[in-house]
């Protein structure tokens, strides 16, 4: 865009081309813009030389062009002049030098300043891989993404080492094009928060609107947090959820990571009791985009380095169907019977008409995450045998069966309706067994306390055995079976106590009767 004739000097330009002929006698000026070289498009800069205190006028040129782009006067004594864009566009964006006269000639040209539009393209898409989580000492490849057919992309990292890179693009399988960006080793000296840009090579200085911020968290070796969930493993699509992360370490924050994701929300502590901290992480109504593994991590301050993770809490969404493909409600069923004897042999039988890769058995109020089996055919139908042998009081209780597919792990179908097992009669009263999973490296499983041909980790391809682990009983926990144990002994105790009092009262009659017979013989 041309000055205004107040800003023109009106020398004409072979005059200035013959005074130019004299530079280099002087010192080289200064040029920079402000705010920054990097200008949004739309928004205003100022491009500044700077010379010596003997200049008279300031000539701005910029390459491609073939009159001056701007001359000036300082505006009083002084030894810098400006230009002042109101709207930056793609027609002031390229490369800017400045020279200066004095009395006695004119300068040489200062050193090239590059002005750079951004925004008049859409944004690229920029992740860390394989997370932007990133273990103290090891490396991390940047990737930018677009749909725009860039051939050349431009990194820039922020803060108090700022630096930048320029790439050329490749095609991704996926069509797009994209460049990679290697970065390491990782340490926890500096904050690593990074943006990317897309343009084309013919247009070096005509940018895309810059990528969303991508942030490093730098885990290290401070005690790890505790992750977890007050709604339970599995939450119905819709439902309102929030993630808690606490530690008895006094972190002044906490980030929140999903494992194949990239956003890393972070939340400041608060001290709901002495000596712990703690932050919440609302997830909102959730959906399918909130099912997989999560982590948490604590943090000091303003350091860079951040704890060891939490450990991991999976995080399943029943009612949301994949793509359709889950329309339909498994049944659950029981043999022999919904009520049975402890010691007996109980199987839950969980079936589907739609394809079906894995089910899910959960108890109702039970803290541990659902059991999985593989499905079986059978008849046209896909299903799975969860096997409670034999089974004691404690099994007693609702249950539910679900159905997922192995392309998405952590959404499951609908519930199936909750089948209620009731277990009586007998004297022994035993928990039942909390149920952990053991990797195997082969595709046999075996048959602990739970039957079936073994189930399958979504974070992992080998197949997993159920074992049962001892689990203590809950504080307060009394079952009905042991609460008529209590109520027979508290009643036999009673009456033993009553008939125990009528004895020693008639003990006492009767020895009080026999003294007084005593003492009227003795007076007669």
């Amino acid at each position: 865009m041309a000055p205004g004739p107040s800003t023109l000097l009106g020398l004409a330009l072979c005059l200035a081309q013959t005074a130019r002929t004299q530079q280099g006698t002087l010192p080289k000026p200064t040029i920079w813009a402000e705010p920054g070289s990097v200008v949004p498009s739309g928004t205003p800069v100022t491009v500044w030389c700077q010379g010596t205190l003997e200049a008279q006028v300031f000539h701005l040129d910029k390459e491609g062009t073939s009159v001056p782009w701007d001359r000036q006067k300082p505006p009083g004594p002084g030894d810098k002049a400006q230009l002042a864009i109101p709207q930056m566009t793609e027609q002031h964006a390229g490369s800017y030098q400045c020279y200066y006269s004095t009395p006695t000639g004119w300068s040489e040209g200062s050193d090239r300043l590059e002005l750079v539009v951004t925004g008049s393209y859409s944004k690229p898409s920029f992740l860390a891989l394989p997370s932007p989580v990133v273990t103290s000492g090891r490396n991390v490849i940047l990737q930018c993404l677009s749909l725009q057919g860039f051939n050349r992309f431009f990194l820039t990292k922020e803060g108090e080492d700022e630096s930048s890179w320029t790439v050329d693009g490749e095609r991704h399988p996926d069509g797009q094009i994209q460049a990679l960006f290697p970065m390491g080793p990782v340490t926890p000296g500096h904050r690593w928060t990074f943006r990317c840009y897309g343009f084309y090579r013919h247009t070096p200085r005509v940018w895309s609107a810059p990528s969303n911020p991508l942030e490093l968290l730098v885990s290290g070796l401070s005690g790890k947090p505790s992750l977890l969930t007050l709604q339970g493993p599995v939450v119905t699509s819709g439902q309102n959820l929030t993630l808690q992360c606490r530690s008895d370490v006094g972190y002044t924050r906490f980030a929140l990571s999903k494992v194949g994701g990239q956003d890393l929300p972070q939340r400041p502590a608060r001290r709901p009791q002495v000596g712990l901290a703690q932050a919440d992480f609302p997830l909102g109504p959730v959906g399918t985009i909130h099912g997989g593994r999560y982590r948490c991590y604590g943090g000091h301050g303003l350091s860079s380095e951040w704890s060891a993770p939490s450990e991991p809490l999976e995080l399943l969404v029943a009612g949301e169907e994949p793509a359709g493909r889950l329309r339909d409600r498994p049944s659950l069923s029981v043999r022999p019977g919904p009520s049975v004897a402890p010691g007996e042999n109980v199987t839950l039988l969980c079936q589907s008409g739609n394809r079906t890769d894995t089910f899910l058995l959960s108890k109702e109020g039970a803290a541990h995450r659902p059991l999985r089996l593989r499905s079986q055919g059978q008849d046209g139908r896909y299903q799975a045998e969860f096997s409670l042998s034999p089974v004691t009081s404690a099994h007693g209780g609702t249950y539910r069966c679900y159905g997922s597919l192995s392309t998405d792990p952590y959404l499951l179908s609908q519930p199936s309706e909750p089948l209620a097992l009731v277990v009586s009669g007998g004297s022994e009263d035993q928990p039942a067994p909390q149920w952990s999973q053991e990797q195997q490296s082969s595709s046999s499983v075996k048959r602990v306390g739970w039957a079936g041909d073994g189930c399958t980790d979504p974070s992992t391809s080998l197949h997993t055995a159920l074992v049962p682990v001892p689990a203590l009983p809950r504080p307060g926990w009394v079952t009905r079976a042991r609460l008529t144990w209590y109520l027979s002994v508290l009643i036999g105790v009673s009456v033993t106590f009553v008939l125990l009092l009528l004895v020693l009262l008639f003990l006492f009659l009767l020895h009080r009767g026999q003294d007084r017979r005593r003492k009227s013989g003795c007076h007669i």
